[in-house]
């Protein structure tokens, strides 16, 4: 009788597992890639504008010329007069990529909650896209998302590192 509440058990388990492993494997395959629903990013982005092709990891990949990540001081979302200067010049390379879609991630480091950094995220994202609708950029061609902790560019524990990854990005979204 042990034996076959053992199986029994043993074999719902094992079901379990498969099912789960299946599901996120198949999540993972149609899942949209930087959190933006109705599509996914392709590895690379072409932009119709300029004939460029653009990594889709966005600026924090440091290949997009033109486009650069802006970080902020802790716990802020105030852009400094350098964040002002560098959006400006991001500006620029958003207006000369007209069919380019642009979307403002922004991140945080790792102190605080989830819930906290989330909006912390969403604040630096919101500042950032309004400056740059300030500066003349169409809103429509911006979008914002939060990954709050959960997409650090640098690990550790350190100031520098803290630092590092409280930061909004840019990533060309593929029309």
């Amino acid at each position: 009788m042990l034996n076959r509440v053992s199986l029994v058990v043993f074999s719902a388990a094992l079901a379990f597992t498969i099912s789960c492993g299946s599901k996120k494997k198949a999540a993972e395959e149609t899942a949209p890639v930087g959190g933006q629903e109705g599509g996914a990013l392709d590895s690379k982005i072409t932009s119709g504008d300029t004939g460029g092709v653009f990594d889709a990891s966005g600026s924090d990949s440091g290949k997009i010329s033109g486009l650069a990540s802006v970080n902020f001081d802790y716990d802020s979302a105030t852009l400094s007069s350098d964040n002002r200067r560098r959006l400006a010049e991001n500006g620029e390379w958003i207006k000369a990529n007209a069919n380019a879609t642009v979307q403002i991630e922004g991140h945080c480091d790792s102190r605080g909650s989830v819930e906290y950094n989330l909006a912390l995220g969403e604040r630096r994202a919101k500042s950032v896209k309004n400056y740059l609708v300030s500066l003349g950029i169409d809103s429509k061609r911006l979008t914002i998302i939060s990954y709050g902790e959960e997409k650090p560019i640098v690990t550790g524990e350190s100031e520098d590192a803290y630092a590092k990854n409280r930061r909004a990005n840019f990533v060309p979204l593929a029309q």
